[in-house]
Formats: structure tokens, C-alpha cells, sequence
């Protein structure tokens, strides 16, 4: 459904996107990484047909965004950073508007902005100018134009930004719905968004790809992975018991909240054999957790790691 190939964007002597190069099948939510002034925007901009490439090429859905441009923005429902609009048109109005834009005519345009009104709940402000709603408001109208003509792709940049939590949920439960007849792109800085809506996972910095994989690979990366964490009111004799499971490599306790954390040699799971001895010294914990790995430690080393490559 999406191919890019050696896609790269220049200003200048700036390089913003550096031969940028994935494929994404129908059914599939791509969760796109990185920190600011990595080339996401920029990138997701140029496979919605908004900015030409300086070199390589994208298709959406077997269409070139430059040689075949209007057939690729037929199948493409964009949503931009900032989720920018017509502020003096009202709700209602921009909607409409779009909707004509996008060719919807008769019973079947009355469907689609009914269906997305309701989707995105915007009955309360349907006759209020988009100038005067709230950043959240703002944010579900821009969902809504971009998935008002029931787009085979979704490129959204940022679609939770300025949501409150429920608003939040209910946008990526919304995602997860339409993922499954969609290819769906998420540009986003809220890590557990991968968790809640991404089957994959592509981390950029400095214009390049570092890292392409599922949400779960990334997580095993993590020096956390398969360790143990545990709350105690006696943190002094828990890790004292602790270091007496033969698996264990390290131990921390965090300074803040106390919490402990047993790090597990390579290779070895250390859950079962915590669990058990510290039922049998008569330690009492408030909380004990296996842990899959920390996606933030992870998304740091990797784009720390390039920074500090470019920098020497």
C-alpha cells in the first residue's frame, strides 16, 4: 500500500530526510518515531503528496506522488501537524467543504460527514467557528476531514497532540477500528501510543532509519527486558534476598520511590525464583512485576547513540 524508496528531502546543504527506504501492507499501523528535527513530518508530507522529493520515490497504493499525484491523494487521507483548517468556516462548513473537494456527492457525502461527525463527536460545536474551539476540538476536526472519504491510507502526524486522555482513547480506539481495511501511518512523541495502536515500529534520526520493528522487538532491546521490579516496605532485606538468586547480574533500588529492580544474567529468567524466595524469607510486596522492557530507555539509546555519532 506504501513504498518508499531512497526518499530523500534537501534545503539546501540541510538534508531532512536521507534515503528513507520501507514498505507497509494493507492491515497495518506504522508507528513513526523520533525526535524533533528528525525528518518525520517531512517525510510523511512527502508520501501524502505535499512536498515533492528531491530524490528516490513513494507510491501509495501502486501510485507515484509525483508522476501520478492526484490518483495517489485520492486514496490518502491526511491529517497535518498542527491539524491546520479554515478558521473562520465553521465545523459544519469545513467539513462540507471538504467532503465536496474530495468529489462526495448526494446521500452518500450526507453519510460520510454524518458517520465521522459521530465518530469524532463533534455534535456540540458543529455551527461554532474552528477559530474558536479548543486545541482537542481542532485536533478532531482535522481527523474527521481526513477521514471523511474513507481513505485506503491514513498519514496522520501527531492525531492525539493537545488531547485530553479520554479524548485520547477514543482516537486510538477509532485507529484500531479502521486499521483493520487500512494502512494507517502515525507520526507521534507519545511512546505508549506505539503500544496502544502500532503493529510496527521505525525510529528516525538525523533524516535515517535506525531502527524497523514490532513494538515488542524494540521493548527486548531494553536493558530491562525479563527484569524484575518490586515495591517492599523493607527494601533494605529485599534486596539482601535478592542477591542471593544465582541469575541475578545487578540490582537497583530508585531513589525516588524506592522501587527495586533485578536485572537477569543473559539468557536467563530470574521472575519465577524472586517470587518464590521471597515468599519463603516472608518478605511482603506491594507490587511485583515482570517487565517487557522500557520503550523510552530504548528510543534514547538509540537516538542518543546517532547524535553522538554525528557529533564525532
Amino acid at each position: 500500500m506504501i513504498e518508499t524508496r531512497q526518499l530523500t528531502k534537501r534545503y539546501g546543504e540541510l538534508t531532512a530526510v536521507d534515503g528513507i527506504s520501507f514498505k507497509l501492507e494493507p492491515g497495518r499501523v506504522l508507528g513513526f518515531l523520533g525526535p524533533n528535527g528528525a525528518g518525520k513530518s517531512t517525510t510523511m508530507k512527502m508520501i501524502a503528496g505535499f512536498l515533492a522529493p528531491t530524490s528516490g520515490s513513494a507510491t501509495v497504493c501502486g501510485h507515484d506522488v509525483v508522476d501520478d499525484a492526484l490518483a495517489a491523494k485520492r486514496v490518502v487521507g491526511y491529517l497535518p501537524e498542527g491539524a491546520p483548517s479554515y478558521g473562520e468556516m465553521t465545523t459544519r462548513g469545513f467539513l462540507d467543504f471538504v467532503a465536496e473537494v474530495r468529489g462526495l456527492k448526494g446521500a452518500h457525502r450526507t453519510q460520510r460527514i454524518d458517520d465521522v461527525i459521530e465518530r469524532l463527536h463533534l455534535n456540540g460545536v458543529l455551527e461554532q467557528p474552528i477559530e474558536t474551539l479548543s486545541k482537542g476540538f481542532k485536533r478532531r476536526v482535522g481527523l474527521a476531514q481526513a477521514i471523511v472519504h474513507d481513505p485506503a491510507v491514513l498519514i496522520l502526524d501527531e492525531p492525539t497532540d493537545g488531547l485530553d486522555p479520554n479524548q485520547k482513547h477514543e482516537v486510538r480506539a477509532l485507529i484500531n477500528a479502521m486499521a483493520k481495511d487500512k494502512t494507517i501511518v502515525v507520526s507521534t512523541h507519545i511512546l505508549e501510543e506505539v503500544h496502544a495502536v502500532c503493529s510496527r515500529a521505525i525510529i528516525i534520526a538525523q533524516g535515517k532509519i535506525l531502527a524497523d520493528a514490532t513494538p515488542a522487538e524494540l521493548e527486548a532491546r531494553s536493558r530491562y527486558h525479563q527484569a524484575v521490579s518490586l515495591t517492599t516496605a523493607n527494601a533494605a532485606a529485599a534486596k539482601e534476598v535478592l542477591s542471593r538468586v544465582a541469575d541475578v547480574a545487578a540490582i537497583e533500588i530508585d531513589p525516588q520511590d524506592r522501587r527495586i529492580t533485578a536485572f537477569p544474567k543473559p539468557g536467563k529468567q530470574i521472575f519465577g525464583a524472586i517470587s518464590d524466595l521471597l515468599k519463603t524469607q516472608g518478605i511482603q510486596v506491594s507490587e511485583l512485576q515482570l517487565e517487557s522492557g522500557r520503550m523510552d530507555e530504548v528510543f534514547r539509546t538509540i537516538t542518543q547513540g546517532e547524535a553522538k555519532q554525528v557529533q564525532a
